[in-house]
């Protein structure tokens, strides 16, 4: 089950060691993390996407991250209405002759080429993590070189969901 846990901490040294001590402790691969600082420059939020095996276990380690001194609030937003983001930088073999092919696949998913190489391509792609997914199965084909990707940032949207199946508005957080 893959869960995505928000914290947001005070900005002080030591903090995400501390708080990835945690998850390491309870035997918890974390998929991907991201940090930054928040509008408020004393407070970083960490969005962690991790796998766990039950509800349960994610219930005990969200108690467990409340208690650390510096973790002002935790959420697990994956049933959440969010807003989640995802950076990669992919860097495919590509000659001369096949940029057209490329640059085809790219404007679709509204990425963009930022690095041209005599032999390589350099392209940028932010999305969900389905979208950056789809994007990179695409690129396989001409052979990465590289790849560097961020991991999920997210929050929870603003303050209405609507759901596409019903039609329905729900105010929300």
């Amino acid at each position: 089950m893959r869960r995505t846990i928000t914290a947001l901490v005070n900005n002080t040294s030591g903090v995400l060691n501390r708080i990835t001590g945690l998850f390491a402790r309870r035997h918890f691969n974390i998929e991907s993390i991201t940090v930054g600082v928040t509008e408020n420059p004393a407070i970083s939020r960490i969005t962690f996407v991790v796998i766990v095996d039950s509800k349960d276990n994610i219930e005990q380690v969200i108690k467990q991250l409340n208690k650390q001194v510096d973790v002002l609030k935790v959420n697990d937003i994956t049933d959440e209405a969010i807003v989640a983001r995802e950076l990669a930088l992919i860097k495919i073999v590509a000659t001369p002759q096949q940029r057209g092919e490329v640059a085809a696949l790219v404007n679709p998913f509204r990425a963009s080429i930022i690095d041209v190489g005599r032999e390589s391509l350099t392209v940028q792609i932010t999305g969900d993590h389905q979208k950056v997914e789809a994007f990179i199965d695409l690129l396989r084909p001409y052979g990465i070189k590289e790849l560097a990707r961020t991991g999920i940032t997210a929050f929870k949207r603003g303050t209405k969901k609507y759901d596409l199946d019903t039609h329905a508005i729900t105010l929300i957080n």
